[in-house]
């Protein structure tokens, strides 16, 4: 094969993993989504609290920029989250102008139980998994991380 013709099957199979790591994903994610209604959330109050408790505390328009949402979507949101009593608004100890939110203890034991319960599910499939299919996935994985930690 010549040299122009292998870059471009190399390029293709790379467009090829990228479409199906994408669709993987997305179909992932849907799947233990399942696991997050009995939190009586819904997914962008989860995960709204979710940025919040691994980012937080954080000022409403950090927030939602992080959720990629307008303010005024994100105010409704965080309002819902403290009527629920799992978040709490604080004032800024630089600013005082500004107000941070932060996540409540209920509402960071609420997000950790969810947590536990997709890993949970997610277990039950690594677990039927061949060993070497096992092996196979956690080397994928570490794979997997670099390629996030470069999408950064």
């Amino acid at each position: 094969m010549r040299d122009s013709e292998s870059a471009r099957k190399s390029q293709d199979d790379a467009e090829a993993i990228a479409d199906r790591l994408h669709s993987a994903a997305i179909h992932l994610l849907r799947r233990l989504r399942r696991e997050d209604a009995t939190s009586g959330l819904s997914a962008p109050r989860l995960s709204a609290l979710s940025v919040i408790v691994f980012g937080g505390p954080l000022t409403l328009g950090e927030l939602a920029n992080a959720e990629q949402v307008r303010p005024p979507t994100m105010t409704r949101l965080v309002s819902a989250l403290e009527d629920a009593g799992l978040v709490a608004r604080e004032a800024d100890p630089k600013d005082k102008r500004l107000t941070r939110i932060r996540a409540t203890a209920k509402g960071r034991t609420l997000l950790f139980q969810g947590r536990a319960r997709r890993v949970a599910a997610l277990t039950e499939e690594v677990r039927a998994l061949a060993s070497g299919e096992r092996a196979e996935l956690g080397r994928a994985l570490a794979i997997l991380d670099a390629v996030i930690r470069r999408l950064r």
